[in-house]
């Protein structure tokens, strides 16, 4: 994570009102979704922000998340590995986002990098992921897993 300092004034307020934007019971049914999506080897986080922040911040369960959505074979994430570079884990990040946006997430729905990796704007990574769940339910192709109440159809 950046080390930045703490902000003042209105760059202060503006991040303020960032972080009022993200929502704590959608936190817990994207949780539910990408366990349910991914399978059953993925490690639940603990409850928060941060938490579910650095679950996500490696990239890997995103990139095993878009794959899921595909059949075997055609998966458009090749190569998921395992990093503690940060490079690595940043590059899969944006693997994940063009990848979204291949699969039909709006560009504007899309989170950028630095908004997860850094945790600028956790409720933009909500977003995102409110999108891709609504895209999958949408396409009901047979490779959306879960409760179908849990994303509108767009």
């Amino acid at each position: 994570m950046a080390n930045r300092g703490p902000s003042y004034g209105l760059s202060r307020e503006v991040q303020e009102k960032i972080e009022q934007k993200y929502d704590v019971d959608l936190e817990s049914r994207l949780v539910e979704w990408i366990l349910v999506q991914c399978g059953d080897d993925l490690e639940r986080p603990e409850p928060g922000k941060q938490n579910f922040q650095k679950w996500l911040m490696s990239g890997t369960i995103l990139c095993r998340l878009i794959n899921s959505l595909y059949p075997s074979g055609e998966e458009p994430i090749k190569k998921i590995t395992e990093s503690n570079m940060v490079f690595k884990q940043m590059e899969k990040i944006s693997q994940f986002l063009q990848a979204a946006e291949e699969y039909g997430v709006n560009r504007g729905d899309i989170f950028q990098t630095v908004d997860l990796w850094e945790g600028k704007d956790m409720a933009a990574v909500q977003r995102t992921l409110m999108a891709l769940g609504s895209e999958a339910l949408t396409k009901d192709d047979g490779h959306y897993r879960g409760d179908k109440d849990w994303f509108h159809s767009s």
